[in-house]
């Protein structure tokens, strides 16, 4: 996505992503060629990310969460978590943006006393996503609230209409596909194992 398409929301989330980063990463002492190693992520696109110049897309900022043993939701983060929060139906930034109108919303992210998001996904016909292997254990469970989608785990194509929910282990490569002629809107949890990952293991 292009720096002077993204709206207020989403420069606010890119300026909280590059304070995040950088906090995390001084925090643990470690260099950017470390955080570039453990993470898979390049040393180029981190410092892309750190000076607010980049819009990541959701693989790039869930290896960077995962190498820090955080959620992306952390990677958000403008205040210290209150007791109770609210979050406003506009509040949520898009992280994703599919090619024909599609978006994927992170509505919350928590890392206490789990690491857990929440997200809603919103695919047009014949939009796809594909994604990475997550940090060994990680989980994912989708409900289907609308639409169809098919989703790939190890290769292996699964069908989910409305209503019906999936449960898989997102610990391998795996992706999502709209193959009907509706909107298909998707509640997705995805609940990933405490600890840093380091993809150099």
């Amino acid at each position: 996505m292009k720096e002077n398409m993204l709206t207020d929301r989403e420069r606010d989330a890119q300026a909280a992503i590059a304070r995040q980063v950088k906090s995390l990463r001084q925090g643990r002492r470690w260099s950017l060629d470390e955080l570039a190693s453990r993470s898979g992520v390049s040393k180029g696109m981190l410092v892309q990310i750190e000076g607010a110049r980049t819009n990541p897309s959701i693989g790039t900022l869930c290896r960077v969460a995962e190498s820090f043993g955080v959620s992306i939701g952390r990677l958000l983060e403008g205040e210290p978590e209150p007791v109770v929060k609210i979050v406003g139906a506009d509040e949520p930034a898009v992280l994703w943006r599919g090619p024909d109108g599609g978006t994927g919303r992170l509505l919350r992210g928590v890392n206490d006393p789990a690491f857990v998001e929440v997200w809603e996904w919103r695919m047009a016909p014949g939009e796809a996503h594909d994604s990475a292997d997550h940090t060994p254990r990680t989980r994912e469970i989708i409900q289907v609230r609308a639409g169809a989608l098919v989703v790939t785990v190890d290769g292996a194509e699964h069908l989910v209409r409305t209503g019906e929910t999936i449960d898989f282990t997102a610990d391998r490569p795996h992706g999502y596909r709209n193959p009907g002629p509706a909107e298909a809107v998707l509640m997705m949890v995805v609940v990933m194992p405490a600890g840093e990952h380091d993809r150099r293991r």
